[in-house]
């Protein structure tokens, strides 16, 4: 594994001041990671947001900057803020009692993937965690600030589409008014990381392609909605998971066979978002 946090695909001219992130689908997986694991090649890969940055590939073409994670979530989440050090899986750091994730073994270093299965047989090191930290975690966010800080720059205003990928059975529980499961969830953190004017509008993009949104549960957006989204000073994130279902094998975790059709129908929704922060889109300057 190279010492590369994320992959940074810029347009060849900025017309928008969105920027896509993809800070869950890395893969690219170090072997003494691998080794170290109780988990086989598959298995570890089940919380990836697998080819959520292959979605989003048609991005630097709609004018907008695409921040792509190489680093692997299950070995650093770059959706967790630093100091989520989890000591049930590194020796030495402190307790967070209250810190529901940290203690959902979901911390910067992670303790589990999907399902609840432990990575870990035992607990690595506090260096070798500062280490993760320091070589991909602090790389992927000051790019990330530095892009955000560019689009108010060159537009007065920033708009982050933070994506993800869900679980199929993550929505279960979760069903419309007439019954059918939304396919999109758009987490603003309950209006405190987006302008409702900017969710309303990513929102639209989505169901003009016939698709179904929810907003806010189960997913209303983590660490990079809450510390990226100021919509008081025009900075605004929007987290937007996506069902797998819709264009992955889940059990295999490759593409599906429907993932050329939704790549087309969701590059018309990029689009519709990438339109949203030109300047003759919404007039979102800081509130």
């Amino acid at each position: 594994m190279t010492e590369v946090a994320y992959r940074l695909t810029m347009p060849v001219r900025r017309t928008t001041s969105v920027v896509f992130a993809s800070p869950h689908s890395g893969r690219d997986y170090p072997r003494a990671f691998l080794a170290a694991s109780v988990l086989d090649e598959r298995l570890i890969r089940t919380s990836e947001d697998a080819h959520v940055d292959d979605l989003l590939s048609v991005v630097p073409d709609l004018g907008a900057p695409l921040l792509a994670a190489t680093v692997p979530r299950a070995f650093l989440d770059l959706n967790r803020a630093a100091e989520e050090l989890d000591p049930s899986v590194v020796e030495g750091a402190r307790s967070f009692a209250h810190n529901p994730r940290v203690q959902s073994g979901l911390g910067v270093i992670p303790r589990v993937v999907a399902g609840g299965r432990m990575i870990y047989s035992g607990k690595i090191s506090l260096a070798e965690a500062r280490s993760r930290i320091r070589t991909y975690w602090h790389p992927y966010h000051d790019s990330l600030a530095r892009l955000l800080d560019e689009s108010r720059a060159l537009f007065g205003q920033a708009i982050l589409m933070d994506m993800h990928s869900m679980p199929h059975e993550a929505m279960d529980q979760i069903a419309h008014r007439d019954g059918r499961r939304p396919d999109i969830v758009l987490g603003d953190r309950y209006g405190a990381a987006a302008s409702g004017a900017v969710v309303d509008a990513v929102e639209q993009a989505f169901r003009s392609e016939g698709l179904r949104v929810a907003r806010n549960t189960p997913f209303a957006g983590a660490y990079v909605a809450q510390t990226y989204g100021r919509p008081g000073i025009g900075q605004h994130v929007v987290q937007i998971e996506i069902d797998r279902a819709l264009y992955l094998d889940e059990a295999a975790i490759r593409p599906g066979p429907g993932f050329d059709a939704f790549r087309r129908t969701f590059g018309r929704v990029l689009g519709a978002i990438a339109a949203i922060g030109r300047p003759e889109g919404l007039p979102l300057a800081a509130e």
